[in-house]
Parts: C-alpha cells; structure tokens; sequence
C-alpha cells in the first residue's frame, strides 16, 4: 500500500484523530496565550512577586521534559488525589500551563527590557499613559513578541503527541493503531510526517518573515 492507499483507505480513522489533536491544540493555544500575555503583562506591570513567579516557574518547567509533567499529572498526582481524570483534559491542562508560563516569561521580559527613551519620547510629545501604552508600548511590543509566540505555539503542536502515551486519542496514536493493523510504517509515518510540515512549516516561515521584516533593534545603539 503507498502512502495514498493507506490515507484513503483509513481517512476516517485520520480525521477522528486530527479532530481531537486540533481541539486539544485550540485549548493550548487559546489559553496560553490569553493567560500568558495576562500573566506576563501582570508580571511586568502591577508586582514584583508575580514576575518572579513568573520567571522561575517558567524556567523550572524549561528544565523539566514536558513529557514528565504530563506524566506526573496522569499517574501520580490523580493517584494521590484519588481521582480519575479524562486524559484529554490533563494533558491540555499540562501543555497550557507550561504554554501559560512560557508565553507570561516571553511578555515579561519583553516588557522589561521595552526601551525607556521610547516612553520619555512620548511624555515630551505630551501624551498621556493610555495613549503612550496604545500607540507606542503596544504596537511595538506586538511586533517584537510576535514571531517568538509563534514558534512556541508550533512547539506546543508537536507537545500534543505526548498526549498519545497516556491514550489520548489524537492523530498520533491513531496512527500508531493503523501501523499495528497493517504494519506499513514508513508510508503511515511519512504521512504524518507530511501533514505537520504542510502545517507548522507555513507557521515557521511566517514567523521569520516578521522577525526579519518587522523585529527592530530598539536599544539605544
């Protein structure tokens, strides 16, 4: 069977697996970078103990495999609690809280390191907080964090097959099911191979465009 035998043939099975992998993805996504720019803005804005917070916690789960933490989350924490989870909603619990942190550390920093000269510029123009916020801090923030947001997000796509492990029925394991049926994995796994690079490729290559286009130097040299 070649790889279009194979995709015909079990294309039901296919679509079933990217239906769950793209609903666990649009959690993730929404919720890490909702949660992230808010955690990050706070973080940056309003204490010193949120960015702190913020900072190592994000570094700490840099250090831990993502895999670890779904695990930990799926076995021994739910033991623990004596409870049983979907395993859907723990691994999109785990992949958003350490895509929350990412994001939060990405906005925080990016904020904090926001050159001071840009904000004296807009005092000595007489704008006001809000309107420096909205016309120079925001759209130039937008710009530098953009291309950075984007390759995380495609970092958290392939996180989701580490859903697989713990029975999640997402386009990996799926795929792992049919290969046991058939055994043909160099044409099930070339397709999968083709569906992540038809999808994180473009998302790769638009992010360098911005980062080359629109990703200025905004230190004082």
């Amino acid at each position: 069977m070649t790889v279009l035998d194979i995709l015909l043939t079990y294309y039901p099975a296919f679509l079933q697996g990217l239906g769950v992998s793209l609903q666990l993805c649009l959690v993730i996504w929404l919720s890490g970078l909702v949660g992230g720019i808010a955690l990050g803005a706070l973080g940056a804005y309003r204490t010193a103990t949120w960015g702190r917070l913020t900072h190592y916690v994000a570094f700490s789960f840099s250090a831990v495999p993502t895999l670890v933490i779904l695990f930990w989350l799926h076995y021994p924490a739910q033991a623990l609690l004596g409870v049983v989870i979907n395993p859907f909603y723990t691994a999109a619990f785990a992949f958003s809280l350490v895509n929350i942190f990412a994001v939060g550390e990405m906005v925080r920093q990016a904020i904090l390191d926001f050159p001071k000269q840009y904000l004296m510029a807009g005092r000595v123009c007489g704008l006001n907080t809000h309107d420096i916020l909205r016309y120079i801090q925001l759209p130039l923030l937008f710009r530098q964090l953009l291309p950075g947001l984007m390759t995380q997000q495609v970092v958290m796509l392939h996180a989701t097959l580490f859903a697989s492990l713990i029975s999640v029925e997402e386009i990996f394991r799926v795929a792992q099911r049919i290969n046991s049926s058939i055994y043909r994995p160099v044409e099930i796994y070339t397709a999968l191979a083709c569906f992540f690079l038809l999808v994180c490729l473009p998302i790769n290559l638009l992010a360098v465009h911005l980062k080359n286009t629109y990703t200025r130097d905004m230190s004082e040299r």
